[in-house]
């Protein structure tokens, strides 16, 4: 249902909130789309910078920015809440479940006295799941005003998937690796790791030590085989399906046939009634 601007009729604050959340069109819109991008990929780069070494003013520095973009993507959550239509619904979305996920570790930091502060600082590399907040981005392809072709979206979507992989498995294995292996010391590290491990070139140069380590590398692996060639699949069957019809054989039950097809390139049956010229 393409969404009304509040601007023309009068509505409750509520409405309002809903529809600058979903909107993709208004000038309104279309700014609040383009700041939570760029707060999300610098949320990100923050995470990766931390990684490195770097002077305690720069620490200082990184740590004011992680705190104030999780406090704006926890003010969209409530908002969001606030705003939906079905409350308990969108609750349980897995988009805003990861909204969610993601700030709770830098919170949790600012949060809860020193000693649990100091034991629970690891569940910072969390944050890494909102990578996969881009999926948001990528389910209406209004988000880009009107520029990309829904099959381009989905193009982009496992590229995304293929990036997601990556940068998650990773994170993850940065986290579980770092404090033990000499040869993980930055996230670069194991970036470079992740994409040797996923592409089996297996040079060796770093392995995992911890059993952390090795599972990670083991399920990123299986969600490699199986995610990618799925979602490329995918996309092939929606490409070459565009141009065909809903039209099934009665003799073999074939689908999707040529739109200027009248037999069944399976069995040869006759598919399309010839037109009655006599009528």
């Amino acid at each position: 249902m393409e969404l009304q601007s509040p601007l023309l009729r009068e509505d409750t604050p509520r409405k309002v909130v809903r529809f600058y959340l979903l909107d993709h069109t208004t000038p309104i819109g279309k700014a609040i789309d383009i700041a939570l991008l760029s707060l999300n990929l610098l949320f990100i780069l923050v995470f990766v910078v931390e990684t490195y070494p770097h002077t305690a003013a720069t620490d200082a520095l990184l740590w004011r920015l992680e705190v104030g973009i999780a406090g704006v993507f926890l003010v969209e959550y409530v908002l969001r809440l606030y705003g939906a239509e079905d409350r308990f619904e969108e609750l349980t979305n897995p988009h805003t479940v990861i909204d969610l996920l993601s700030v709770l570790p830098t919170l949790s930091v600012l949060l809860l006295p020193g000693p649990v502060t100091f034991e629970l600082g690891f569940l910072r590399v969390a944050r890494i799941v909102r990578v996969l907040r881009f999926y948001r981005f990528t389910q209406d392809e209004k988000f880009f005003f009107g520029t990309v072709e829904a099959q381009t979206l989905r193009a982009g979507e496992l590229v995304l998937t293929i990036f997601v992989l990556l940068f998650a498995t990773a994170g993850i294995f940065y986290s579980a690796e770092h404090v033990v292996n000499p040869g993980v010391r930055t996230f670069g590290d194991a970036f470079y790791y992740t994409v040797v491990s996923l592409t089996t070139v297996g040079f060796g140069d770093i392995t995992p030590v911890t059993t952390g380590g090795r599972w990670v590398t083991v399920s990123a692996i299986l969600a490699g085989i199986l995610l990618i060639p799925w979602q490329a699949g995918r996309i092939v069957r929606e490409w070459t399906s565009r141009d065909r019809v809903d039209a099934t054989c009665p003799n073999c039950g074939l689908n999707h046939h040529d739109a200027d097809a009248s037999h069944c390139k399976a069995c040869g049956h006759v598919i399309y009634q010839e037109y009655d010229d006599s009528s």
